[in-house]
């Protein structure tokens, strides 16, 4: 094999720009950023791009009206929107799964009283698939359906975990990390030594290194391959998640995540 190619394959040409619709590309170019960027503000897609930023705000309204972008919930700048998200999501998400799915979400935010997420890895974020609210006057939101950078969450790390330390590289080849706050792991290096400890201990803490004041701990549900693997977790303000409480989470998510027992039931 050569390049991606098997020995004999004619290459593949790339085609003239004369038979590339700019607009299109532009459109393109922008959905690529939001696989390297949480939030992008018009100024920020007009520069990375090289366009104006009246291009930027029309192509971002394009994709806003489509539904593969989103305002952000700070009001400054977009999100990935859903339908982009549906484009690399893992398979399996049919309603049969997700009735599994929700029975083990409803034990396990029982057992452990605190909000409780199942997430999958897209890239180098985490995707929250669905969720079940603490009964808890103060408690983390169930934000369904939004994205995390993996590397910060609980979630993520713990479904890192599963791939290799050169699929980890490949997803971040840069040294140096996005920090959300104080405490994110912010080298490579540190999130692939903290990986190794997840591997070890089979769970993953986060522990205000997403959001201040939010602790969280995750454990896997185990999958048939790596694009049907979730991950189960459960957030608390930082009073009700000393690493004691988080540990007995872990404990009991795992006796959550045990309803779905064979492989076949994420497949």
């Amino acid at each position: 094999m050569i390049d991606g190619r098997m020995y004999g394959e004619p290459a593949v040409e790339m085609p003239a720009r004369a038979y590339i619709i700019e607009s299109l590309d532009t459109g393109l170019r922008l959905m690529q950023l939001f696989l390297t960027q949480d939030t992008l503000t018009v100024s920020e897609a007009a520069h990375r791009l090289g366009i104006g930023r009246s291009t930027a705000h029309r192509v971002l309204s394009t994709l806003e009206s489509r539904g593969f972008a989103v305002r952000a919930p700070s009001g400054r700048g977009y999100e990935a929107g859903p339908e982009l998200l549906l484009l690399g999501r893992p398979a399996g998400f049919d309603a049969e799964l997700r009735a599994r799915l929700g029975a083990v979400l409803d034990d396990a935010v029982r057992r452990t009283g605190e909000t409780v997420q199942s997430a999958a890895l897209i890239g180098g974020q985490v995707v929250l698939t669905d969720g079940r609210e603490s009964a808890h006057p103060v408690r983390v939101a169930a934000d369904t359906g939004r994205s995390r950078p993996a590397h910060a969450t609980a979630a993520g790390k713990v479904l890192l975990a599963r791939l290799t330390a050169d699929q980890v590289c490949a997803l971040y080849p840069q040294e140096r990390l996005t920090a959300l706050t104080p405490h994110t792991v912010v080298s490579r290096a540190g999130l692939l030594a903290e990986l190794a400890e997840v591997r070890e201990l089979g769970r993953a803490f986060s522990r205000g290194e997403c959001v201040p004041g939010l602790h969280a701990v995750a454990v896997t549900l185990t999958g048939a391959s790596r694009r049907d693997r979730l991950a189960l977790s459960a957030a608390s303000p930082a009073d009700r998640g000393d690493d004691a409480a988080l540990a007995e989470r872990a404990e009991q998510l795992r006796q959550s995540a045990a309803r779905l027992t064979a492989p076949a039931d994420l497949s």
